[in-house]
């Protein structure tokens, strides 16, 4: 029995305990936030004025709030070559066919996430296999939410190939906040469904490219949780059925 039918309330995306951390491209802003909230802090016990203790609690707040959305939470989900699971938590906002796809060398499907200031916003790998394609694109700050953004939004892409052949791609996309990518992937890279393939700060939107046969498991308005959902299963690449799959 495969791993996706001997656990099926996993395959709907609901996550199992989560052991959280910091994602090691928050730790500077943590830094400075912790360091604002106890000169604040400081200051307020020296002068003891309201005015002062209330902008020391402003600062505590902004604080915890950095370290709520650096968290990195430790994620176990359904895994396999058929699979294609979420690289980000978020609200899906739909799926639709696109004809030039990246990387995918024909048209294709385009699955949608939009990510809050409330979000997770450390980004997982998709599938396993071999990166061959990375584009950087710079550009402009519109809202994420909006299909626009997709084109005109800086952007990094990565077009990963499994070890069938089938080609995903996945593109991180800046929104009206987030103003930095962290991308860890580089050409050549071998990578692991599920692993941590970096993170977006201040709110985004992440791309999923997919083969225009692939059963797309979820819809608009659906939550996304980073390597837990199952988005899409991909079928054997063109030229095999489950006869030749099995010769």
């Amino acid at each position: 029995m495969s791993p996706a039918s001997s656990r099926p309330d996993r395959e709907e995306g609901r996550p199992a305990p989560e052991r959280s951390r910091l994602a090691p491209e928050g730790l500077p802003f943590v830094a400075a936030a912790a360091f604002l909230a106890a000169a604040g802090i400081v200051a307020a016990a020296v002068w003891d004025r309201w005015p002062v203790w209330a902008g020391a609690g402003l600062l505590t707040a902004l604080a915890l709030l950095t370290v709520f959305f650096f968290r990195d939470p430790a994620r176990t989900g359904p895994r396999g070559d058929d699979l294609v699971v979420a690289a980000a938590d978020g609200l899906v906002l739909g799926t639709e066919p696109v004809d030039h796809p990246p990387y995918l060398g024909g048209p294709g499907l385009r699955v949608s996430v939009f990510l809050s200031l409330l979000d997770v916003h450390v980004n997982r790998y998709p599938v396993s296999g071999r990166v061959e394609w990375r584009e950087e694109r710079g550009g402009g700050f519109e809202p994420a939410w909006r299909a626009s953004a997709a084109l005109h939004n800086a952007s990094v892409t990565l077009g990963i190939r499994r070890e069938d052949g089938r080609r995903v791609a996945v593109r991180q996309v800046v929104g009206l906040v987030a103003r930095r990518i962290v991308s860890r992937a580089r050409e050549g890279d071998a990578v692991e469904q599920g692993a941590r393939m970096g993170v977006m700060r201040f709110g985004s939107r992440l791309d999923l490219f997919l083969p225009p046969d692939a059963e797309v498991r979820v819809r608009k308005g659906d939550r996304a949780v980073g390597g837990v959902t199952v988005m899409a299963r991909l079928g054997p690449p063109a030229g095999r059925g489950a006869g030749a799959a099995d010769a």
